[in-house]
């Protein structure tokens, strides 16, 4: 079940959901709005290999903002800080952005139970958009989970995205074994 604007603010005050900075003018019937951080990052290699620790250049959107290029995946990061103890979050990209061809994520638009930290943000674009700092880029959509949940994402051994800070973080997939 989706979570109501009302019920979002009652988990508020419960504790179990943390938006920071909270704007009530944000939280929509169902879901609320997140904004670009002035963080930026690109890939400083040309190839990207899953099995090597690929480095990142980070920068930041200047007053006048950004132009994101098509064929170039940009890392971004949400400016607020959010964590779920009890429920599931999903974060989309706003209908918005989505018409100026911009798309937020590529595949990583869920927050398990548990996750706490900024969002990372797979930015894409079909063709170049000039992005701001600030503006609304993305809405948080939170669901009730049925049942004892035993293996909360922040108390995951290998967990590799908890505790993000402000900053895009890369791909960690070459912590994984394989």
């Amino acid at each position: 079940m989706i979570l109501s604007d009302t019920a979002v603010l009652k988990e508020i005050k419960k504790g179990t959901l943390v938006i920071e900075p909270f704007n009530i003018e944000r939280l929509g019937s169902n879901s609320y709005d997140v904004a670009l951080s002035k963080h930026l990052a690109v890939y400083e290699q040309e190839e990207l290999d899953a099995k090597a620790h690929n480095t990142l250049r980070h920068f930041e959107i200047p007053t006048e903002g950004f132009v994101l290029q098509p064929g170039e995946l940009y890392l971004g990061s949400t400016e607020e800080y959010t964590e779920t103890h009890n429920h599931l979050s999903i974060l989309d990209g706003k209908s918005s952005v989505g018409r100026l061809g911009i798309d937020i994520h590529a595949t990583a638009g869920i927050g398990d139970v548990g996750f706490k930290g900024y969002w990372t943000l797979e930015l894409s674009v079909t063709k170049p958009v000039r992005v701001y700092a600030g503006m609304p880029i993305g809405q948080i959509i939170y669901y009730t989970v049925e049942g004892e949940v035993e293996n909360r994402y922040d108390t995951k051994g290998d967990a590799k995205y908890s505790q993000q800070e402000h900053l895009p973080v890369e791909s960690m997939m070459w912590k994984n074994k394989f």
